[in-house]
């Protein structure tokens, strides 16, 4: 990281005023996927949902790979050249738009989030290709509305988008309206990326754990409740699946004792 990187960054997050002593989801979900941005109370609280859940351990990689196989098969396979990340988290390796990009470099992102650390870090250090574009808007993933109206500066809605909501829903009460109302608002020929963690009993402990840390709590849902998101859309094979089950790309781990966390690419016809 640059020292300019580094000092823009520290300007916005005092500006925030921050508190460090508090488990932050995206600076705990930072940590899980082996980033550096986050405090001791961050790794602190993820180490304890470790402790209480080993497969906490995976779970974050596992969404990583996740996003990256299917933002791979949007761009190089389905054509899509604009993509709306909601709930982005904090910026790592294997971002949505590094991903599309290096498929075609002139696809254009839009990255939204509420939580001004991750904007502070998105801004200070994600970079487009020149031939594309990359945008961060402060927005609350539920207002569906201002979602919109801030991406149409950068996306054109006349064309299909991918819309990216990963590692968010389990954060949202309404999160099947959520969605349905972002798909309401995209083109014939886009798709929707969602994942959601399940009720199975290792994440229901490592859940009532986070639940006791932070501020936000976590919902898991069962394959039911999830798969009634996608009414109306064309789910891509092989569906609603565990994550790791989804189009695995040769060296993806297998996860024999399965991975907890269902996830989907669905087509609006």
């Amino acid at each position: 990281m640059s020292e300019e990187w580094l000092k823009a960054a520290s300007r916005t997050i005092k500006a925030a005023r921050v508190d460090p002593s508090v488990p932050n989801v995206a600076r705990v979900w930072n940590y899980l996927v082996g980033g550096r941005d986050n405090f001791e109370a961050d790794r602190q609280a993820a180490r304890q949902l470790i402790a209480a859940a080993p497969v906490m351990e995976y779970v974050a990689p596992a969404s990583r790979a996740f996003l990256r196989r299917a933002v791979t098969y949007l761009a190089a396979e389905a054509g899509v050249r604009q993509f709306l990340d909601i709930g982005t988290g904090m910026p790592t390796a294997g971002n949505t738009h590094e991903v599309a990009q290096a498929v075609d470099p002139s696809c254009r992102i839009v990255y939204v989030d509420n939580d001004p650390v991750v904007l502070a870090h998105a801004r200070a250090g994600l970079r487009s290709s020149a031939e594309g574009a990359t945008s961060y808007l402060d927005a609350d993933a539920r207002d569906t509305k201002a979602i919109v109206a801030g991406a149409c500066e950068t996306l054109d809605f006349d064309q299909p988008v991918g819309v990216i909501m990963i590692d968010i829903l389990n954060f949202l009460e309404d999160a099947g309206d959520v969605l349905s109302r972002l798909a309401a608002e995209v083109p014939a020929g886009s798709y929707v990326v969602a994942m959601q963690p399940t009720r199975d009993e290792r994440l229901i402990v490592a859940a009532r754990r986070w639940n006791q840390l932070a501020p936000i709590p976590v919902i898991l849902r069962d394959r039911d409740q999830v798969v009634h998101w996608f009414t109306g859309l064309e789910l891509v094979e092989p569906g609603l699946v565990e994550v790791h089950q989804w189009r695995p790309a040769a060296g993806d781990p297998d996860y024999p004792g399965g991975m907890p966390l269902l996830g989907a690419v669905a087509r609006k016809p």
